[in-house]
């Protein structure tokens, strides 16, 4: 029997690149490896999202079992297609589909990877693309639409209704959704779209946490804190939970700090900074530790479309506080009654408050989240779902 082949198609790839897409698809990529599938990564140079320099060497090389083949990232452009597109949305026009097609090519294009799939997209069973915002999803979505999988990673933003994309979302085999909400709004933005499945994601369950580790390793003692984990920047809603934090901690009747963990600037102000740690990248089991000492979980980001780190902090036994403009966050809170919700400065301050004041409280209100993430997001189970997904794709079903 011929070994089956799959193809993922990321913008980045590689243990150093900090991003939740991205870091999804490498566990895919070796998840179906040990369920015999042959996998082969097609991605850039790339490591950094900002600059999009050519990090990486070009060629081929092998992550594990994973073959990796790196094409270089041409960016020679001059933005000024993206700046005429940014000053059509602030002003709240849709951009014509020329604007929006000079936007797509006027920043990342990577031609190389483009034609390896024209010359050998047949050679897999399936190509999975993702997340759906980028040239590479864009350019080979369509090369070999019928074998083809989009796993758009979709937020409610203005790009996701650009007449641009309408093909990618209607001509491919099928999509894989992360959750229930995510399915909503593409029914909502692209009704004629393809086939689509809400398959979700896996989150590796640690097998044990060091909370008192963590807090002598970073010299934090026993303050409480709460914990940010990801990319520090204005699009993860960073700068506005700072600044209600830093609001909170200054009228003094709150003993909270704050640690945050990730890539991307923080800018602390003098006077608080001693109740807030910024540990920048931190090990994989220093992030596992840090989740288990944290009194509570920060999401701030209203575009989320699963959300991996609040699944982290539910694994660990710590409540979550999130910002109510993401549907898929609160959609989660509501499912596992392990979360709460804020909608405005006021609010936030008061959920900090219930972390500082009730501590007990707090933690009972983290109980159900572990067996949520242990029921709908493991590894096993999204993978059976990939497979499954896969299987009738194939006619093996």
């Amino acid at each position: 029997m011929d070994v089956p082949r799959l193809a993922l198609v990321p913008p980045r790839y590689g243990p150093d690149v900090i991003g939740g897409a991205e870091l999804v698809l490498r566990e895919v990529a070796h998840g179906m490896t040990t369920r015999g599938w042959k996998v082969d990564v097609l991605t850039t140079c790339a490591r950094d999202h900002y600059t999009w320099a050519n990090h990486y060497r070009a060629g081929v090389s092998t992550d594990g079992p994973v073959t990796i083949q790196r094409f270089p990232v041409v960016n020679d452009t001059s933005g000024r297609a993206r700046a005429t597109v940014a000053q059509r949305l602030a002003l709240g026009e849709q951009p014509s589909l020329g604007e929006q097609e000079a936007w797509m090519n006027d920043g990342l294009r990577v031609p190389e990877l483009f034609h390896e799939l024209l010359d050998h997209g047949q050679d897999y069973d399936a190509i999975v693309v993702s997340p759906y915002l980028f040239w590479t999803s864009f350019a080979c979505g369509l090369v070999a639409p019928e074998r083809t999988i989009l796993r758009p990673c979709l937020h409610d933003e203005p790009e996701a209704r650009f007449e641009l994309f309408e093909p990618l979302f209607n001509g491919v085999a099928r999509l894989w959704l992360n959750t229930d909400p995510e399915l909503a709004l593409l029914d909502s933005i692209a009704p004629g779209h393809a086939p689509a499945s809400v398959i979700g994601e896996g989150v590796p369950v640690p097998e044990r946490y060091d909370p008192s580790g963590f807090r002598s390793r970073h010299g934090l003692g026993d303050v409480p804190f709460v914990l940010y984990a990801g990319r520090r920047e204005g699009a993860k809603g960073w700068e506005q939970l700072l600044d209600g934090f830093v609001a909170t901690v200054r009228k003094e009747d709150v003993d909270l700090h704050l640690v945050t963990i990730g890539v991307g600037e923080v800018h602390i102000p003098d006077d608080v900074a001693h109740l807030i740690h910024d540990l920048g990248l931190v090990s994989d089991r220093d992030r596992d530790d840090a989740f288990a000492a944290a009194s509570g979980y920060l999401q701030p980001s209203a575009l989320e479309s699963f959300s991996r780190t609040v699944m982290e902090a539910w694994l660990a036994g710590t409540p979550v506080i999130a910002n109510a403009a993401s549907p898929v966050v609160a959609w989660h809170c509501q499912r596992s009654g392990a979360g709460l919700t804020y909608e405005d400065d006021a609010d936030l301050e008061q959920c900090l408050r219930f972390i500082a004041e009730a501590p007990d409280a707090a933690a009972a209100l983290a109980g159900p989240g572990r067996a949520y993430v242990l029921e709908n997001y493991t590894w096993p189970v999204t993978l059976d779902r990939m497979e499954a997904s896969l299987d009738e794709l194939a006619g093996r079903a």
